[in-house]
């Protein structure tokens, strides 16, 4: 990409205003000095001394860590957390972010804080360790109340939008925010013409024609082909999908990169940047997903999105014992 060009795109990220719906976690880390352990006189297990607490958005709040980091103009989250701790300190993560708008943002006691408890092992000289992770979630169908406050938050926030990106995180279906209803409000706003992106854990077979990104794994399954790895069998079934939805897709392959397909049939492969040192993945499936969202929503061609989202994705997975960020400046020195 030329600099001249990608200049263009990016600068454009200021004006933007960008709806990312979905479920918003907290990421709690925990530092831990592995030089202060201890063990109990009560049980003889040994005692991790956590001497600092790292709290920050994960889940959507992740993309949306992102497009700050891009400089985008406004973010409006649509989602919620509990009446808890966990709650407290995901809204105030959240409000400290420049640019965000909490509108669509909001508390209720019917359902606890998504969280991510991840503490690390810390040396001297030595990468972060991540332990076993500690996680809180629902396991409840979202209640009615909740998902109608989120049905009027959506609507609100998406007036005006240049983009709306949404995101399923949860493990079970209609527990989180992304339910059979909210997926109806995405597939409306698509079918009039707003650029609308969606994302899966549960992958993304229920879902209205939108923009999807999703990996291989969720093609295959999506496609009845679970065999598919290959670039080449990957960009035919993203054509198809393309074709039969309307609408791009986006597929991630790991270190092979990204493909993505149009509904005329336009297919491209976007290779991966070569990895520079210790790597660590986390987060660089939602740093693709914030630069395709940004992109796209500013002007980019598909294939240009993706050599960002590559080229974030490349930031991203270098920034050990964090979920990372990548900005614009960090994007031109791998693109330009």
């Amino acid at each position: 990409m030329s600099p001249e060009r990608f200049s263009e795109i990016t600068s454009r990220f200021a004006g933007l205003k960008i709806v990312l719906a979905g479920d918003f976690c907290l990421d709690r880390y925990l530092e831990i000095d592995a030089d202060r352990a201890e063990v109990s006189i009560e049980t003889g297990l040994v005692v991790h001394n956590v001497t600092r607490v790292r709290p920050q958005p994960g889940g959507a709040g992740t993309i949306l860590n992102n497009l700050v980091a891009l400089g985008v103009g406004e973010i409006r989250p649509v989602g919620f957390a509990g009446e808890d701790g966990e709650g407290w300190e995901l809204e105030r993560a959240l409000m400290s972010k420049a640019g965000v708008s909490m509108d669509g943002f909001f508390r209720t006691p019917a359902r606890r804080t998504f969280t991510y408890t991840k503490p690390l092992l810390c040396r001297e000289g030595r990468p972060p360790e991540e332990l076993n992770r500690l996680d809180f979630k629902n396991w409840t169908p979202t209640p009615p109340a909740v998902e109608q406050t989120l049905l009027d938050r959506l609507s609100a926030a998406a007036a005006g939008a240049d983009g709306v990106f949404a995101l399923d995180q949860v493990d079970l279906p209609a527990t989180g925010v992304v339910t059979p209803a909210v997926r109806d409000v995405l597939g409306g706003l698509a079918r009039r013409g707003e650029l609308v992106l969606g994302d899966s854990r549960q992958g993304l077979r229920a879902w209205p024609p939108v923009l999807f990104k999703m990996n291989a794994r969720e093609l295959g399954a999506l496609s009845g082909d679970l065999a598919s790895v290959g670039v080449d069998v990957v960009l035919e079934q993203a054509v198809r999908l393309a074709r039969r939805n309307r609408q791009a897709v986006f597929v991630t392959l790991a270190e092979q990169g990204i493909v993505g397909a149009t509904p005329a049939g336009i297919a491209a492969h976007v290779p991966a940047f070569p990895v520079r040192g210790p790597i660590d993945i986390v987060g660089a499936g939602d740093a693709v997903a914030a630069n395709l969202t940004a992109a796209l929503a500013a002007g980019a061609t598909p294939q240009e999105s993706m050599a960002m989202a590559m080229a974030a994705a490349s930031v991203v997975i270098h920034q050990l014992g964090t979920t990372g960020t990548a900005d614009c400046q960090q994007l031109r020195e791998l693109l330009c």
